[in-house]
């Protein structure tokens, strides 16, 4: 690895690849043997953790040379300007899931190539999403938490179980499409509701296709994988949540602020459905937050997302986009600007 201001040796047809995520995100991204990927196939630079690309001259000189931008969690915005700065620029692949936050949509304008690791970032929370659906099916969180509160051991007589269950799923997102896929393994009916999703394709996900209000009222699980967007804000309202059965559960893994938070909070609290929150509106709750002390409710830190050792996953796949890249192959995992405007 070269400093920015030592002079470009690369090869032909290898390109400089700048990297551009704070110093965690850089050990946790690019485990040694994913480096060692990556300089095989690259020149690479280091933006330096926290660095705004134009306010170090330094980096703003190598940003004339550099091919593609590897990004991660910290990386400054990438805004016109930045792309000013780099004519050279061709490809933008980000070792996290959204991009949303921080590339201007004028990359994509500029025919500049964007790609995302949310595949491999939606897959622990597939799982997640599906550990969580069996324990609901046997109200083990409510259970677990009513035996630790009482010190005595409910009866399990009343829990409904797996079999024959329906699970609801908000939205065919990635993340969507996966828990449905790893639900085959189990008997259960699984519903889908999404505006983007037909009724075919549905079915190869093993689901029925159903609207808003029958996804909730004919749910005992429901699972929330929609992109939060202006208009999905607050979506899921105390209408919504009425229709859900009573003894009922709510899973929501992808952001608190789909659902009405004080709606959310009137239902938990009395008693009629049961919550696994993985994100919260706000987030964190707050100290005095009714939530945190109910035994329906189960809250997690919002960690279903790759954590610890699953974040490698994220480089993995990143450092093989850009070993495709310099192969002149197609990138796997490419963003195009129609799919900007739906993802989160």
């Amino acid at each position: 690895m070269r400093t920015e201001e030592e002079p470009a040796q690369t090869a032909l047809n290898t390109p400089t690849v700048m990297l551009a995520m704070n110093e965690s995100s850089r050990e946790l991204v690019l485990v040694p043997p994913v480096r060692a990927r990556l300089d095989q196939v690259a020149d690479v630079l280091r933006a330096g953790p926290g660095s705004a690309f134009l306010d170090d001259p330094a980096i703003r000189g190598a940003l004339a040379g550099v091919d593609v931008l590897l990004t991660g969690w910290g990386c400054p915005a990438i805004t016109p300007e930045v792309l000013d700065a780099a004519p050279r620029l061709r490809a933008i692949i980000h070792s996290a899931g959204s991009v949303k936050g921080f590339i201007d949509p004028a990359a994509f304008d500029r025919g500049i190539l964007v790609s995302s690791a949310v595949v491999a970032n939606a897959l622990p929370v597939a799982e997640y999403t599906v550990a969580t659906i069996v324990l609901s099916g046997k109200r083990a969180f409510r259970l677990g938490a009513e035996y630790r509160l009482s010190r005595r051991k409910p009866n399990p007589k009343s829990v409904p179980g797996n079999y024959g269950t329906t699970v609801g799923l908000l939205g065919a997102s990635r993340i969507g499409r996966m828990v449905a896929d790893r639900l085959r393994a189990f008997d259960l009916e699984v519903l889908i509701s999404d505006p983007y999703l037909s009724e075919a394709e549905a079915a190869e996900l093993g689901a029925e296709l159903v609207d808003l209000d029958s996804l909730f009222s004919r749910s005992d699980i429901l699972s929330v994988h929609a992109p939060l967007l202006p208009e999905t804000v607050g979506m899921i309202n105390a209408r919504l949540l009425g229709l859900l059965r009573d003894g009922s559960v709510l899973i929501n893994t992808a952001r608190g602020k789909i659902i009405d938070a004080e709606a959310l909070e009137r239902e938990c609290v009395s008693g009629r459905i049961d919550a696994v929150l993985d994100v919260t509106d706000p987030e964190p709750l707050l100290p005095e937050s009714k939530l945190l002390d109910l035994p329906n409710v189960f809250i997690t830190p919002h960690l279903a997302g790759a954590v610890g050792n699953e974040i490698a996953r994220l480089g993995e796949l990143a450092v093989g986009e850009v070993e495709r890249f310099a192969a002149g192959a197609p990138l796997l995992h490419a963003i195009s600007r129609t799919e900007l405007g739906r993802i989160a």
